[in-house]
């Protein structure tokens, strides 16, 4: 079995629950991204706009202010770099694939707007479809299901037929660890990834520095679950996950590393 592709992360924004602003300035974000390259980045998931509960909404113009000079430089520097833009917005999505993004990256799925998927299909770019319960601000209050597993299937499933139904090629799936779910749905999900191969489209895995790794093993500040994070990824190397979505990229190439040796 391939070592999955490696997604890195830059958050353009003052508010990330990960890296608190770091890399807001476009200097900084543009360098952050050409060190995840050099590290070992396949993809590289830019975003204008936090996801984490709580966090403030941004208007169209501010996100794709924060995220434009981004792309361009990074794709000036490195133009075979697999841009993906991180955004629920059709406006800012139609500007980071005017600057040469190749992939929609949208949390809400494809609950929130026609607009997107058009984008998507007449700009032959890929979209991600995640899986959420819910809206970032209020998804953790209290996600309930029946069956976790099975809604979130039977809810990707339907989004990708109806994603492909509009003429979108590359199509990719993500179950949204952390989106909408507890600590007990995101390891339940994990036990039966294999039940999301059937979607027959890649899988997109993110569980990097997540909150849930953080209760399970008592790490309050996620910068420093990079390491849980890496050895979870290694206990999924026996799963078809087709990319995993990281922070630390120089720790997963190093997991590749070693994997391409013995495998």
């Amino acid at each position: 079995m391939n070592f999955p592709k490696i997604m890195g992360i830059v958050n353009v924004t003052p508010d990330s629950f990960s890296d608190g602003g770091k890399y807001y300035k476009k200097e900084s974000a543009v360098q952050h991204a050409l060190n995840l390259i050099e590290e070992g980045a396949e993809y590289i998931d830019i975003g204008g706009e936090s996801t984490r509960p709580g966090a403030a909404p941004v208007d169209d113009e501010e996100e794709l202010r924060r995220v434009v000079p981004v792309i361009k430089s990074v794709k000036k520097e490195k133009p075979d770099t697999i841009i993906s833009i991180d955004t629920t917005k059709p406006f800012v999505a139609l500007g980071a694939v005017g600057e040469g993004a190749k992939l929609i990256n949208n949390i809400a799925g494809i609950k929130n707007d026609e607009k997107l998927l058009k984008i998507a299909s007449e700009n032959h770019v890929g979209l991600i479809i995640m899986h959420i319960q819910g809206e970032p601000r209020t998804m953790q209050n209290n996600p309930v299901y029946n069956n976790v597993v099975e809604e979130i299937y039977t809810d990707l499933r339907n989004s990708v037929n109806y994603a492909g139904s509009k003429g979108i090629k590359n199509i990719i799936a993500d179950v949204g660890i952390g989106f909408g779910k507890t600590l007990e749905h995101n390891i339940e999900i994990l036990k039966h990834i294999e039940r999301f191969y059937s979607l027959n489209v890649p899988l997109l895995l993110g569980i990097s520095r997540k909150s849930f790794i953080g209760k399970l093993l008592n790490i309050e500040k996620p910068d420093d679950r990079d390491l849980p994070t890496v050895m979870l990824h290694s206990l999924l190397l026996t799963k078809k996950i087709d990319i995993i979505r990281v922070h630390n990229v120089k720790n997963l190439y190093m997991l590749k590393q070693l994997y391409n040796k013995i495998n």
